[in-house]
This record gives structure tokens, C-alpha cells and sequence, in this order.
């Protein structure tokens, strides 16, 4: 029989910080007269009394986790937290029905940023800043499993980080002291962000909202037409830096601060990263200047903006990419798969299994030239192991068939071909805003039915957690002694 008693303990922790987060949006909105602070504290109050019931049932006659546990455990971690996140979207002015409120938290906690809110620029203020530490809260919760709890669970081929992260790193030897350096850079670079957004003209909540949500490589934006209503370039180029940022490994700060300030540029996942990003740019510049479509200082502005936002899955906008025409819509759509750099905050497939597929390419590909020959693949200069290779292969297959039966899916309900397909995309890789009319970068989810809003909430779950962790809990073996 699984003991569930830890994944209890643990679910409960975080409801009772979820709950203690709901005290800032309720002071918001409790300063501003607005009286969704009820809703608030009527939300924090159910939620903290769950969190803490669980905690005390539960607290004893355990010791550790074990795999299984772990498995269940991250699951239901993401589950409960977007479940209990939900009720001040389901009870506040805007009166989302609970599925819409479950989609939209679920988006947030996912760091997704697809939303079904319509007219935020009139929305409370506690529920825009609520979706903003949804998003935050997410972020730094999807490092730290990254860190931490994948490596253990080997998803992926995230096993290839357990050494990177404890062994080699010898920054700081125990898991919670990492933990702990993680969470204080990931709030130095928020107030920085911050900081900055607020002396280049944003109000002081439009910045502390969206550097929350930068650094999560969220996309949850105060406004209907997110960056774009600044229309400053400054906001621009500053926002695209703290997206890179939110999208490198976070143990190579912390390796930075203790004096290996090469360390960022030593590594392979952030070379490739700025490398594939740079070269979306240049050839979208090239597409929107030859095309007559913008001037080629507009096009870097708008090509570099949004193909950073898109391929590191914050999911922000500043104009109606999905009118540069089928070229510019295919390298977008190709750049929704892509993600950032493993131990990061950003989505997708992630840059890191791109280079293990090349290398075991590449040495499958000598194996052809010269039969007899031994040739291993490396990864950052260490040969890859077997089973990592196999975890990435696994992981591409499970990630397009995935893809694929929700895209078949979704066309089921009744979607169009472009709003299922990019639509899947957005979800699985954790993106946020689809292609076309309906669900682009200036429309919203909410006209979908809400059929295909629970699709697309489980793939938000299923891209952010990494597809196997969600997947083995169907498998009958995994419940059985």
C-alpha cells in the first residue's frame, strides 16, 4: 500500500504558502476599496485551514519519500495548488464559472499564460496581481523540481543534471541550501527587474507585476494588450533581457555569485539557446524588411520581442505577429517547441535534449561511415550515458504523440485547424498564446468551449511537469505493491 502521509504533508506545506501569497493581493485590494478583498480572505482562510489540517494529520510516521511518492507527489503538488489558486478567480467581480477559473489558474501556476480574462485593463487590481505571483510562485517552484526532484526521478533524461547540481557544483553541498540560493537570486533578479521597469516608465504595480512574470517567463500582463499598450521600445529590449535571464540555469547564478562569473558562457545549453534565438531573429529582421512589412529598426524591435517571448514561453506580445504572413507563423510555431535551458524557468522541449539527439545523431551517423568503430556521444564534454539517451528519446516520442492527440482532439470538439494545432502547441510547451483569429496573440481563450479548456489544462500540466512525471500515474504497475 502507498503511504501517502508524506505527499500529504508536502501538498499541505504548499497550500498553507499558497494561502499565506493570497494576504498580498487582499491588502491590495483592501487599499484600493475595492471589496474582492473578502474574496480573498475568505479564499485564504479555506485554503490555510486545508493546508494546516493536512500538515498536522499527517505529520508523523514518516521519514522520507520514496519513488512512487515522489511521482504522486509533483503531480498533486500542481494540481491542488492550481485547484485552490482558482477560487479567488471563481468568487471575485469578474465571476469566472469554475471552468474558466481552473484554466485560467492552472495557466498561471503552469507558467503558461494563456488566459480567458477579458478586459484586464478594468479588472481588480488583487486578481491581476494574484495571476502575477500564480505565475512567480510557479517559476521558482518548477527550478527548484528541476533541481531537486527530477534529477531523483529521472524524467527525461533530467538525470544528467543530478551531478551538475550536487556533486560538481560544490557551490553549496546540501539540496535545501541550494534551494535556498536559488530562491534568493530568483527574488533579487524580481525586485531588480522591477526596479527597472519602474524607472523606464511603467507605474510601480504595472512593473512589480510584470517583472514577476518575466522572470517566470510567465506572460501574464496588467494589460489587453500586454507590452504592446506601453509601446516603448526601452520596455521592450529591457523585458526580452529579463526573459533570457528567467530562461538560463539557475545553479549557474548561484556559480556566479561565488566568483565563476564564466560560468554562463562556459555552458552548452546557453550557448545553443542564444545562438537559436539569435538566429530566429535575423531571419525574421530579414523576413519583415523584405517584405516591406516594418523598417529593419522596427523589425529587430518586434522580431527580437516576440521570438524571444514565444521560444522561452513567456508568451508576451507587443503587435499582431500572426499578420507577418506563413513564413514568419511557421518559424514561430517551430519556435514554440523549442524552450529554454533545463533548470531554468521556461517550457518546451528544452535546449539541452536538442543537443543529446544531435550528438546520438551524429554518432549513429560516423556508425554508418565506419561500422567497426566506436564513436560516444558527448554531452558539455562528458559522454552521455545510455540511459539518459533513452530518456530523450522516450521523451521526444511521448512529447509528439501528446502533441498529436491533442491536436486530434481538440479538432474533434469542433476547432479549426489552425486554433487545434497551435493551440496544442501553446499548451504542451507552455507558451500561451496560439496562431489565428481566436486564441492569437491579441485574442483570448475564453470563446472555447470548455471541453477543449479541460484539454488544454491537463496539457498545460502534462508539458510543465515533464509528460512522464503525469503519465506513470496511469500506469496500472505503479499502484501495485
Amino acid at each position: 500500500m502507498l503511504d501517502l502521509r508524506p505527499v500529504l504533508f508536502v501538498v499541505g506545506l504548499l497550500l498553507s504558502v499558497l494561502a499565506l501569497a493570497m494576504i498580498v493581493p487582499a491588502l491590495v485590494d483592501l487599499v484600493a476599496g475595492h471589496p474582492d478583498w473578502q474574496v480573498f480572505a475568505a479564499s485564504f482562510a479555506v485554503t490555510l485551514f486545508v493546508g494546516v489540517a493536512l500538515m498536522l494529520t499527517t505529520r508523523a510516521g514518516w521519514s522520507g519519500f520514496t519513488l512512487r511518492q515522489g511521482f504522486l507527489m509533483t503531480t498533486l503538488a500542481w494540481l491542488v495548488t492550481a485547484t485552490f489558486g482558482a477560487l479567488p478567480f471563481a468568487f471575485s467581480e469578474l465571476q469566472l464559472g469554475f471552468t474558466d477559473a481552473f484554466f485560467e489558474s492552472m495557466s498561471g501556476v503552469t507558467t503558461t499564460g494563456a488566459t480567458v480574462i477579458v478586459g484586464l485593463d478594468a479588472a481588480p487590481p488583487g486578481i491581476l496581481l494574484w495571476r502575477a505571483i500564480l505565475q512567480w510562485l510557479g517559476g521558482i517552484g518548477i527550478i527548484v523540481m528541476a533541481v531537486a526532484v527530477l534529477p531523483m526521478l529521472q524524467v527525461g533524461g533530467m538525470q544528467l543534471f543530478r551531478v551538475e547540481a550536487f556533486d560538481t557544483d560544490k557551490v553549496m553541498p546540501r539540496a535545501a541550501a541550494i534551494a535556498g540560493g536559488i530562491a534568493l537570486v530568483y527574488v533579487a533578479m524580481t525586485a531588480l527587474a522591477a526596479l527597472i521597469l519602474g524607472y523606464l516608465g511603467m507605474g510601480a504595480f504595472d512593473a512589480v507585476a510584470h517583472a514577476m512574470t518575466s522572470i517566470a517567463t510567465g506572460g501574464y500582463s496588467t494589460r489587453d494588450g500586454s507590452i504592446g499598450h506601453f509601446d516603448s521600445a526601452a520596455i521592450d529590449y529591457a523585458i526580452c533581457v529579463f526573459m533570457i535571464l528567467g530562461s538560463v540555469p539557475f545553479v549557474l547564478y548561484l556559480r556566479a555569485v561565488r566568483g565563476d562569473l564564466l560560468a554562463l558562457l562556459r555552458d552548452a545549453q546557453v550557448r545553443w539557446m542564444l545562438a537559436i534565438l539569435a538566429a530566429a531573429i535575423a531571419i525574421l529582421v530579414i523576413e519583415l524588411t523584405r517584405n516591406g512589412i516594418m523598417e529593419p529598426e522596427q523589425g529587430l524591435r518586434y522580431a527580437a520581442f516576440n521570438a524571444i517571448s514565444i521560444m522561452t514561453g513567456t508568451g508576451y506580445a507587443t503587435t499582431a505577429f500572426d499578420t507577418w504572413g506563413g513564413f514568419a507563423m511557421s518559424m514561430f510555431f517551430m519556435l514554440m517547441f523549442v524552450g529554454g535551458c533545463a533548470g531554468s524557468t521556461t517550457c518546451g522541449i528544452k535546449i539541452f535534449r536538442f543537443q543529446v539527439l544531435a550528438a546520438i545523431a551524429g554518432a549513429q551517423l560516423k556508425r554508418l561511415m565506419q561500422p567497426n568503430g566506436v564513436f560516444i556521444p558527448y554531452y558539455n564534454g562528458r559522454p552521455i550515458p545510455e540511459g539518459v539517451s533513452i530518456s530523450v528519446m522516450s521523451f521526444f516520442f511521448f512529447f509528439a504523440a501528446t502533441f498529436g492527440f491533442l491536436a486530434v482532439a481538440l479538432g474533434l470538439i469542433g476547432l479549426d485547424f489552425v486554433t487545434a494545432l497551435s493551440g496544442a502547441a501553446s499548451a504542451i510547451a507552455n507558451v500561451g498564446p496560439g496562431l489565428g483569429e481566436v486564441i492569437g496573440p491579441a485574442g483570448t481563450y475564453a470563446p472555447l468551449p470548455d471541453a477543449a479548456k479541460w484539454l488544454l489544462s491537463a496539457g498545460m500540466l502534462l508539458g510543465r511537469l515533464e509528460l512522464f512525471t503525469v503519465l506513470v500515474l496511469f500506469m496500472p504497475h505503479f499502484w501495485r505493491n
